[in-house]
């Protein structure tokens, strides 16, 4: 009897894994299969990361390291000219670059969305239509709206103009007052097909039993949106911010090709990823390793950080959704 049931686990365990197939542990699979991900994700992500924070703490000269710095490159980005004054300047145009963003990308996102979901006609097409901008490189983007926006030959102007709008006709990136804004307007054109999907696929898999229990309630089309949909859509709405606000802190080619480097006109349009190209190749002098490494730091830190606050926020939302 004892024998029996030695001789029969082998058996089972032949059973399960095939007749003459060798037995594989599932970490092996599971090694094999997260490994070559794990190995990209090292030395694309990690290893500059790590290396930016190492240079950041030593001086140099050029491309030679001279001597440990401790937070010395931190406190010249936060002390020396320029570097005082535009730290904070492309900081501050990070924030509205972000707020703005969120304002009208996310808005009309979901406007849209409650739109081919109430109707739905030429819904596919739409979907696309919408979506094959952010498909395109920010740096194209940004050039082909310079030439749009070009106040000699562009075609807005000269549609305004034929329009009888002259006083309408203005250069729209050459002015501090109108620069930034239409920055912000291309880069929420370019994305609002982004949270549109989003928000449509989070619609999609809100029970219809919701909004028939609030219209026999007697709620209107307002209250029951108020009070129904939008509490349902936070999971959807809290990826859409996390995701804009990374994104809008990290702007660059879209704001390079608009404005160029120094975001001009007259540093209106300046941001932080514009601030890092210059500190890092341009201006940085030989101390540029040090500093940019500096201000990728910071940069990653506050993204970081706010970030993970923003996902707590959200997810303590949600469980009381539950």
């Amino acid at each position: 009897m004892v024998q029996a049931r030695k001789l029969s686990a082998p058996r089972r365990r032949a059973g399960r894994t095939g007749a003459g197939r060798r037995y594989v542990p599932r970490w092996r699979v599971l090694a094999v299969f997260l490994l070559p991900a794990l190995l990209l994700y090292s030395v694309f992500i990690v290893y500059p990361l790590v290396s930016a924070l190492d240079y950041s703490f030593f001086e140099w000269r050029g491309i030679r390291q001279t001597g440990f710095a401790g937070l010395g490159n931190y406190r010249d980005l936060l002390s020396i000219y320029p570097y005082d004054q535009q730290v904070w300047r492309a900081f501050a145009h990070n924030a509205l670059f972000f707020g703005g963003t969120m304002l009208i990308q996310n808005t009309v996102g979901l406007l849209f969305a409650l739109l081919l979901f109430r109707y739905g006609r030429g819904k596919r097409f739409l979907q696309a239509a919408f979506t094959t901008p952010y498909l395109v490189d920010p740096l194209v983007i940004g050039y082909l709206w310079s030439l749009l926006l070009n106040p000699t030959f562009g075609p807005v102007n000269a549609l305004l103009e034929g329009l009888g709008l002259d006083s309408w006709a203005l250069p729209w990136l050459g002015d501090t007052r109108t620069a930034l804004p239409v920055v912000i307007l291309v880069n929420a054109w370019q994305w609002v097909g982004f949270p549109m999907l989003l928000f449509s696929a989070a619609l999609a898999g809100i029970p219809a039993e919701y909004h028939e229990a609030a219209r026999v309630d007697g709620a209107t089309a307002w209250q029951a949106f108020r009070r129904v949909t939008l509490p349902l859509l936070t999971p959807a709405i809290g990826v859409v911010s996390v995701l804009t606000f990374i994104g809008n802190f990290n702007a660059f080619g879209l704001v390079y090709a608009m404005a160029g480097s120094t975001g001009s006109p007259a540093g209106s349009t300046d941001v932080l990823g514009l601030l890092f190209y210059r500190v890092a190749f341009l201006e940085g002098g030989v101390e540029a390793i040090g500093r940019s490494s500096a201000l990728a730091v910071l940069m990653f830190v506050f993204i970081f950080g706010v970030s993970l606050l923003a996902t707590s926020y959200f997810r303590r939302r949600e469980r009381k959704l539950v």
